[in-house]
């Protein structure tokens, strides 16, 4: 399909620079079948049946972004996919003049070799040392704010706590799992009590996710990968759910992802560990999820196409333009959707 079909309108002021506060006050944009409504995240247990279960992303982001100097020259770098105890792919700024072996030192004692480079551009980068990657990155790292937010404003103290979820608990993460950002202590206790159960499973997902859509068809772009894992126990438990007629609804694109990449075609999810590079698009016939929780993501993107392929591309052009004419705050630290195909 042409790219240019999921483009729409977005005014930059609505791309938010902050959470909202409290987290679950913010804003729901209720789609189901043809039906718009405007609700809040707290809405949710009205919104959803007993028996639903909602599937969070446990990945947990590190201060992924890096900023160093290969001799005089300086060098920008995020992390984006772990290749070994100390190697993580990269994109890097200026990478061109980069060479393989070339040593680029990012302060605080720590300092990486630069290896091969990837076809999307990434760099390898295996770090010196026999300090755990993670403590170096305490120490020198930043955490990796989407380019749309850093672009507009500097990361600080706040975003340690505001872009990580109640949920984060398996470190490896360049980027957060947003629509988890929304939820609370008080909002699970009220899903709870309304008998709507949830599970986790971990998808550490990448500085890929922010790449932009260069091709003009769906069918030239190359989708990145990211690794994740369902364990047996989670899978039994969803696949026995949905027997006693429950929905599956993932909280957010990477929770779908991992869910639809682990499903059969028989629709039933099995234990899954590995690499996924799954692209959804208009088309594809959803085989493990009923519904999806989820922020406004950007024209042309990726993640746009995903939602245009659970509900129709009409409806999503209708619903993202109900929302920007409503004020809806878009991408990361905005607001949310809950999109139920099925009514």
């Amino acid at each position: 399909m042409r790219v240019d079909l999921f483009d729409f309108e977005l005014p930059s002021e609505l791309i938010a620079l902050r959470p909202a506060s409290p987290r679950d006050s913010a804003r729901l944009l209720l789609v189901r079948g043809g039906e718009l409504a405007d609700r809040t995240v707290l809405d949710l247990p009205s919104l959803l049946r007993a028996g639903d279960v909602l599937v969070f992303n446990d990945t947990r982001v590190i201060p992924a972004q890096l900023e160093g100097r290969r001799g005089e020259a300086r060098v920008g770098a995020t992390l984006h996919k772990r290749e070994g105890p100390r190697a993580w792919r990269a994109f890097v700024r200026n990478a061109k003049r980069l060479r393989d072996g070339d040593r680029i030192d990012f302060g605080n004692g720590v300092a990486a070799v630069a290896g091969e480079k990837t076809a999307d551009g990434a760099v390898l980068l295996t770090f010196e040392g026999d300090e755990p990657v993670e403590l170096l990155l305490e120490r020198a790292g930043r955490m990796p704010l989407p380019p749309y937010i850093a672009a507009r404003r500097e990361t600080d103290a706040r975003d340690a706590e505001d872009y990580q979820t109640m949920f984060a608990r398996e470190e490896g993460a360049v980027a957060a799992p947003t629509a988890a950002l929304h939820f609370t202590p008080r909002l699970m206790a009220a899903l709870a009590e309304a008998g709507i159960a949830h599970e986790t499973l971990t998808l550490h997902v990448g500085a890929g996710t922010f790449l932009p859509v260069k091709a003009e068809d769906t069918d030239d772009h190359v989708m990145h990968s990211e690794w994740g894992r369902i364990d047996a126990a989670t899978a039994d438990r969803l696949n026995a759910a949905r027997k006693q007629g429950g929905r599956v609804i993932a909280v957010g694109t990477t929770s779908l992802r991992l869910l639809e990449s682990a499903a059969g075609e028989d629709g039933a999810i099995r234990p899954f560990e590995g690499d996924t590079d799954i692209f959804i698009t208009p088309g594809y016939r959803f085989r493990a999820v009923d519904g999806l929780v989820t922020n406004f993501h950007l024209p042309k993107s990726t993640l746009f196409m995903l939602v245009s392929a659970l509900m129709g591309r009409e409806t999503m052009q209708a619903a993202y333009a109900h929302a920007v004419a409503n004020g809806y705050r878009f991408y990361s630290y905005g607001d949310s959707s809950l999109l139920l195909p099925g009514g």
